[in-house]
């Protein structure tokens, strides 16, 4: 046990640690009867170890073969005083997703979870949450590995380049309607007066993502969609889940699924996830974006042009606001173009500029100035690296300048209140509206300030008041 301490609070004290999976906040909404429903399968447990912090996991294994409960004083004993708060916290987070109890007496693993974990790391039972393999057919063979990974490589970059060239006047390849309305409702494209949909701000910053984090950002969406579409979420969750542990490069029988497991093959095909012969076909393959779903490892082939980027970063920015861009990535082009007005295209290389109306195209879309620079950042070449700061200042603040063109004036509904019969009259009513927190402007020269709509009834009944018992 005395092995614990190093591994544990080292681990715990990472930055990396302290960020919890996108899934967990999801799981802590769910109800104690639909967790233990889905923790009755152990490819379910398995994938939440999987997403839980080192420490989360630690406390998990030290408990997982202990038959009865044991004091919450003894497994204390176990905790330096530096790694108190961090332990603390790892009892709160396990036991909001109701894997350990909420006492503070003893703890033990939520039987449900215990039994089913134990079986997903030990083997043996007749469960078939870990996918029930086809029977090979020599005359059509499953797609290989590459084809996989080639299949998720497209679905998954169609997504993404429709996303950054919609309403640009470019025509990519339109998705299916389900991922349309996915990307509509996860507010990454709208669609204002029935114009086209075009990417928001939360969709650039959606594209400053990694795949994965950019996977599960769809997914918890489809997530919450789920209770409107009729679909029973544990199934939901359960076969994302299964996926997670599947091997890939092998086809899996669609006999044994749910009924909101068969609703979602078409979904999970037009992601990238899943690849099937044919829509009536009774077996599938999962991709490699589905078999990482719970992993560290890279959902996309990492390749030099894949969607997921170059294994180093491409851009080179000038103090002339000129870019140069190592790359002949479509997609990776697209992006560029929001913001920047490109001038010359060659094989591997894009040329551009940064200029006022491209940087007032993209905030006009809702692309915000950080955002920008953030890309910029994100995405700068090896060389600019070496440079301190990485990006030219003069451009940074030059962005930051035109964002603060367009947003010198704003406007905001409320009432202007003028004509006071006395200054002492106006300066006791505006005394009453700074108690409110409803002024927006006043001028004492001019005696009158602005008020918020929200602030009218109180001051105009303070007024009223006043009116009716002589004192203004």
């Amino acid at each position: 046990m005395s092995s614990i301490q190093p591994y544990t609070y080292a681990e715990a004290t990472t930055p990396a640690s302290n960020i919890p999976h996108a899934l967990l906040p999801f799981l802590e909404t769910q109800s104690q009867n639909t967790l233990t429903r889905l923790y009755q399968l152990p490819s379910s447990c398995l994938s939440i170890f999987r997403l839980l912090a080192p420490l989360e996991r630690q406390l998990v294994m030290n408990l997982l073969w202990l038959e009865s409960a044991i004091p919450a004083s003894t497994m204390a004993a176990w905790v330096v005083r530096e790694g108190k708060q961090q332990y603390d916290a790892a009892l709160g987070n396990l036991a909001r997703i109701h894997i350990l109890p909420n006492s503070t007496v003893k703890l033990a693993l939520n039987s449900t979870f215990k039994s089913s974990f134990r079986q997903a790391i030990t083997g043996g039972g007749s469960s078939g949450s870990f996918g029930v393999p086809a029977v090979l057919d020599e005359k059509r063979p499953p797609l290989n590995v590459e084809g996989l990974d080639g299949y998720a490589l497209e679905r998954w970059e169609t997504i993404l380049h429709y996303m950054v060239s919609s309403g640009t006047g470019q025509h990519p390849t339109r998705p299916s309607p389900g991922v349309l309305f996915l990307l509509e409702r996860s507010g990454l494209m709208a669609s204002t007066y029935g114009s086209p949909l075009q990417i928001t701000s939360a969709g650039f910053q959606f594209l400053l993502h990694s795949p994965h984090a950019q996977l599960w950002d769809l997914l918890l969406q489809y997530l919450h969609m789920a209770e409107e579409r009729q679909m029973d979420l544990v199934e939901v969750l359960s076969f994302l889940f299964m996926l997670s542990t599947m091997e890939l490069g092998r086809e899996y029988s669609t006999e044994y699924l749910g009924p909101s497991q068969k609703a979602m093959l078409e979904d999970l095909r037009d992601y990238g996830l899943i690849w099937q012969r044919k829509p009536s076909s009774r077996r599938f393959s999962p991709t490699r974006l589905a078999t990482t779903l719970t992993s560290s490892s890279p959902p996309l082939p990492t390749m030099t042009g894949t969607s997921s980027g170059p294994p180093e970063g491409f851009i080179v920015l000038e103090t002339n606001y000129r870019i140069y861009a190592y790359t002949d990535n479509p997609l990776q082009t697209a992006v560029l173009n929001l913001f920047v007005s490109l001038k010359y295209r060659f094989p591997n290389l894009v040329v551009g500029s940064i200029t006022r109306d491209s940087v007032k195209k993209a905030l006009a879309n809702g692309i915000s100035a950080d955002q920008i620079i953030s890309y910029l950042i994100t995405h700068a070449h090896p060389q600019m690296r070496k440079n301190v700061p990485l990006l030219p200042v003069t451009v940074q603040d030059q962005i930051r300048l035109w964002e603060l063109e367009r947003n010198r004036l704003k406007s905001q509904e409320g009432y202007l209140y003028t004509a006071f019969a006395s200054q002492a009259d106006y300066e006791f009513v505006l005394n009453y509206a700074k108690e409110l927190n409803v002024v927006l402007w006043e001028s004492t020269a001019k005696r009158c300030f602005f008020g918020t709509l929200a602030g009218h009834a109180n001051i105009r009944g303070f007024i009223e008041r006043r009116t009716a018992g002589g004192t203004m």
